[in-house]
């Protein structure tokens, strides 16, 4: 049976609702399946779906977690490619990555709390998921269209993306790898789909045309932390938005989101907290002054610190 229902956020983050009994884990399943709309001829393939390695009785995604991250790259893959004719490779490569990045994939486990599904033994998971959770829960109504952005102040944890790409593989499995049926049954789970329009309409276009017509200045800076991108935004020489992804774009995107939310709001903190790039004599005391500021904000938005080079 084909055709995924919808699903709200829910209210709050709540305990799990799997036990390690056998019990537990048929309600899971059960409720996975209504949620595709989709009845699994090899069931366990759904439990392995739901089982982290940090319960060891059972097996665990990380197999099927591998095959789903490819298998959602392909069936994205052709999606963007069959719906935008006129589209080059470089909006095709910028669409796929929004649709399938931990940000948005984090989003959806979020939507559709899966993660209380999920058999683990992991507390302090189980709090790191939380606080993202609560995070995404107070972002504005407004902002839930645009999950790919991300730019929560949390990053997302990357075992709620793996649990969204563990389902995916075990109905790509469970479907014979028919990519056809398989994008039928998964696409509905992943809404909402990004598209060219959706991105035209992107938060790097809205702050150009903010700072332009007021006369300023913007430019980003990018930098890498291991394999985190980190963008930095700056109007008229002041640091006004920081975002980070494992994707340079998206990273631009979540700094072009903070910066607007903050040059929309001009009581906001960052008018008294944020470093403006030094100019003059003293240059060297504005600099350190300037970092340790930029410190003191990235800990208390638990953002990744700047290495200074």
């Amino acid at each position: 049976m084909l055709g995924p229902a919808g699903a709200d956020f829910p209210a709050s983050s709540s305990p799990p609702l799997v036990d390690a009994g056998d019990e537990g884990m048929r309600a899971a399943v059960a409720k996975v399946e209504r949620m595709l709309a989709y009845s699994f001829r090899d069931g366990r393939l759904l439990e392995e779906a739901l089982t982290h390695s940090s319960h060891t009785e059972h097996p665990s995604y990380q197999r099927l977690e591998f095959l789903g991250d490819a298998a959602l790259c392909l069936a994205f893959t052709n999606y963007v490619y069959l719906n935008n004719p006129g589209a080059g490779p470089g909006q095709l490569t910028i669409l796929r990555a929004a649709n399938i990045s931990t940000e948005k994939l984090a989003r959806v486990a979020v939507r559709h709390d899966l993660y209380r599904l999920v058999r683990r033994n992991s507390p302090m998971l189980d709090q790191i998921v939380d606080e993202f959770t609560q995070s995404v829960l107070r972002e504005r109504d407004e902002d839930l269209g645009c999950l790919h952005y991300g730019g929560s102040s949390i990053k997302a944890p990357k075992v709620l993306a793996d649990i969204v790409e563990s389902i995916a593989a075990a109905v790509y499995v469970d479907c014979d790898f028919n990519l056809k049926t398989f994008w039928r049954v998964i696409r509905g789970l992943l809404e909402p789909i990004i598209t060219l329009e959706t991105l035209d309409e992107q938060p790097v276009t809205t702050l150009y045309e903010f700072c332009q017509k007021r006369g300023k200045s913007i430019y980003f800076k990018n930098w890498k932390k291991g394999q985190t991108n980190v963008m930095n935004v700056f109007v008229d020489g002041k640091l006004v938005g920081i975002g980070s992804s494992e994707q340079k774009t998206i990273a631009r995107l979540n700094a072009a989101r903070d910066a607007l939310e903050k040059l929309l709001c001009p009581e906001a903190e960052y008018m008294d907290t944020e470093p403006s790039l030094p100019r003059g004599d003293g240059a060297g005391e504005q600099i350190e002054g300037s970092k340790q500021k930029l410190n003191e904000l990235c800990t208390k938005n638990r953002w990744p610190r700047p290495v200074y080079k």
